[in-house]
């Protein structure tokens, strides 16, 4: 599948920079996991799903001659979370990126979400990403300065029925984001969330995006153009650089102009 591009821009700074993803093994997640391989950085990523995970690092060690380090971890343990976030400490250096990518979308009724159901989504979609902050921040503090990328979604401001523990956990990143840019901004540490609209990854392509879809979606774009997994990650490899070493707090949109 095609992801999108890759980044037309080369970010020097991100040269030999420890970068964590979380959720990097497919979708945006593996966007993301190649574009920082791109550009030299030392990337980790952690991923539930072990055989796309392995398979994604084999190609990229072909491909940049430097396999990123894949560690599998189920992200409602966070025992096991700040367990991987430390062994990356250890084998890779002070972790300057975090991109708090990893999530799920599956769509859910109202009145068939449960209070069991309800935590666990919140554990998937949102808790993890307060907990890798959590860990990584003393890191960054050392290294004084760091990038902290939490991705958002804009189907809580487009008001979508059918999935609302998702619409709130995805509005509730907002909030982070910009209380963890207030408490840790101080110490250098720039938080800023990244919210796509409707990305064409195959999990999506196979799950819910319809031709029908499609035509909702291009009415609603301003550009008629699909948005593309590297798309995202483009935007992400900018607010990690030195470029963007203003931008903190903010919530930037890829969407083509849905929103």
């Amino acid at each position: 599948m095609d992801t999108g591009r890759s980044s037309k821009s080369t970010y020097a700074g991100l040269a030999d920079k420890t970068v964590f993803i979380t959720g990097g093994g497919s979708g945006i997640g593996a966007a993301f996991t190649r574009a920082f391989a791109g550009q030299g950085a030392r990337v980790a990523f952690v991923d539930i799903a072990e055989e796309v995970s392995r398979t994604l690092a084999a190609q990229i060690q072909k491909e940049t001659r430097k396999a990123p380090l894949f560690i599998a971890c189920d992200l409602r343990n966070i025992e096991a979370l700040q367990e991987a976030i430390e062994i990356v400490r250890i084998e890779l250096g002070d972790i300057r990126v975090l991109i708090n990518n990893a999530g799920n979308d599956d769509r859910h009724k109202m009145e068939q979400v449960t209070p069991e159901y309800w935590d666990d989504r919140i554990a998937v979609n949102l808790r993890h990403m307060f907990f890798a902050a959590q860990a990584v921040a003393p890191q960054m503090k050392r290294l004084r300065g760091g990038a902290i990328i939490n991705l958002g979604s804009i189907i809580w401001r487009l008001k979508h029925a059918g999935l609302p523990v998702y619409n709130v956990s995805k509005a509730s990143v907002t909030g982070l984001t910009r209380v963890l840019a207030r408490e840790l901004g101080p110490s250098g540490i720039r938080v800023n969330t990244i919210s796509p609209g409707a990305v064409w990854t195959e999990r999506q392509m196979k799950l819910w995006y319809t031709p029908e879809f499609e035509k909702e979606v291009m009415a609603g774009q301003c550009l008629k153009k699909r948005v593309l997994p590297g798309d995202v990650a483009n935007m992400g490899l900018f607010l990690a650089s030195d470029a963007a070493e203003k931008c903190t707090a903010q919530d930037f949109i890829v969407d083509a102009g849905w929103s």
